[in-house]
C-alpha cells in the first residue's frame, strides 16, 4: 500500500466522520465547525488529484468566507429556548 493511497484513505474517513457529525450534531456552533473540518478533508481530496488551486480556492471560498460568515450568524442569533 503507498503512501498515497494510506492518506486518501484518511481523508474519506475524516470527510464521511464528520459529515455524519454534520447531521448527528444538535448544536448548531458544533455543527459549523463539523462542516468545516468536512470542507477542509474535501480540500485534501484535491491535493491528491494534483488541483491545488482548486485546494486553495476551496479553503479560501467555502472554509474561510461562507463558514465564518455561518458561524457569525450562529453566534449573534439569540436562542430563545434550550434545543
Amino acid at each position: 500500500m503507498s503512501a498515497e493511497l494510506l492518506v486518501f484513505y484518511a481523508l474519506a474517513g475524516i470527510t464521511l466522520g464528520s459529515a455524519a457529525m454534520v447531521v448527528r450534531t444538535r448544536e448548531p456552533f458544533h455543527c459549523a465547525l463539523w462542516c468545516a473540518l468536512s470542507l477542509f478533508s474535501i480540500a485534501g481530496h484535491y491535493v491528491l488529484l494534483r488541483a491545488e488551486f482548486v485546494a486553495v480556492m476551496q479553503v479560501l471560498i467555502y472554509v474561510g468566507a461562507v463558514m465564518i460568515l455561518i458561524i457569525f450568524v450562529i453566534m449573534l442569533t439569540r436562542r430563545t429556548e434550550p434545543i
